[in-house]
């Protein structure tokens, strides 16, 4: 491993400053991600910049019944927490189904929207790679690519992005809080991570010194049913070949008054499925119904040559968590 320096923040001011002032900088939360990736040599920065005791480990209702929740919180604790458990379940299942019990006690809220793609070429500084190292190429397109994207890939750059939280956060339309040496900006979290295009070195739009601070969570879907389910290759601590969020409330009509629909394991980002969401709302409720909006929202798949099941695993995996869904309610 590489030397490099070490500074602890106390505030968030202090946090911003260190990185703009420092060369190569990196912020360190839970480091489940990113000391992995210094190990392998795929990171190497010039400081650390430890955030995890900043008055960011909070979560807070708020006024109309939304919740705040801040960028250190364990995902331990998130996934347990009484509001979320009760209130957005999706969300709870999603962090739970991501990561071993030791791993979900460290990584924070933050840290897990901004871990990096498990795909092998990525982390494997022998093989060429445009997210690492941009130019050089994509092993991955004529590779072993069963675990890759099948949705908004490019000729550069086929990765799927890891993350479970930011799935079930994305169908909840959560916005994302940051702090930077610009002041501080929300966006909603289906907008912060970015597809390769041919800049597949930028995983999300965030701005160098920005610091996520906080997640919030609208009351919209607050109380409706909901579920994350996850396919892999084994019962535990694996990443998503697919994944589904969902919400789904259907009024006493029979017709779908609201619907959120999001995929893990196809994307270079948490893929929000707004396509099949507008064929949904107003529908009536019913297997034909959530089957000709899935298809719609696949037919824009790509798959490649090792990962066309993906794109059947997914339409059917949707399709029968809405018919779930819709028991429920």
């Amino acid at each position: 491993m590489k030397s490099f320096g070490y500074v602890k923040a106390r505030t968030t001011e202090d946090a911003v400053h260190s990185f703009v002032s420092l060369p190569d900088a990196r912020f360190l939360g839970g480091g489940t991600n990113l000391v992995d990736l210094m190990k392998l040599g795929v990171e190497a920065p010039g400081t650390l910049i430890d955030v995890s005791a900043l008055p960011l480990d909070t979560i807070s209702e708020l006024p109309g019944g939304g919740l705040r929740v801040g960028a250190t919180v364990r995902n331990s604790d998130l996934a347990a927490h009484p509001a979320v458990r009760r209130g957005w379940p999706v969300l709870s299942q999603a962090l739970l189904s991501g990561a071993s019990g030791q791993l979900r006690n460290v990584a924070t809220t933050g840290g897990n929207l901004l871990q990096r793609t498990r795909c092998p070429y990525f982390q494997d500084t022998g093989q060429p790679c445009n997210k690492r190292e941009p130019g050089s190429g994509c092993a991955a397109v004529e590779g072993v690519n069963r675990d890759h994207a099948v949705l908004g890939h490019s000729a550069h750059c086929v990765a799927t992005h890891p993350s479970d939280m930011a799935v079930a956060l994305a169908a909840l339309d959560a916005e994302v809080e940051l702090v930077g040496p610009g002041g501080q900006r929300t966006l909603p979290v289906a907008d912060f991570h970015r597809l390769p295009g041919d800049r597949p070195e930028q995983d999300t739009v965030i701005r160098p010194g920005e610091l996520i601070t906080s997640v919030l969570i609208p009351a919209s879907s607050a109380g409706m049913p909901s579920a994350y389910r996850k396919v892999r290759d084994r019962a535990s601590y694996a990443f998503a070949l697919v994944s589904v969020a969902a919400v789904l409330a259907v009024g006493d009509d029979g017709l779908i008054r609201y619907a959120r629909l999001g995929f893990g394991g196809v994307a270079h980002k948490p893929w929000r499925a707004v396509a099949a969401e507008s064929l949904l709302i107003g529908a009536p409720a019913g297997e034909d119904t959530y089957r000709r909006a899935v298809e719609a929202e696949m037919s824009h798949a790509a798959p490649l040559s090792g990962n066309a099941f993906k794109v059947k695993l997914a339409r059917d995996l949707a399709v029968d968590t809405l018919v779930r869904l819709a028991d429920r309610g």
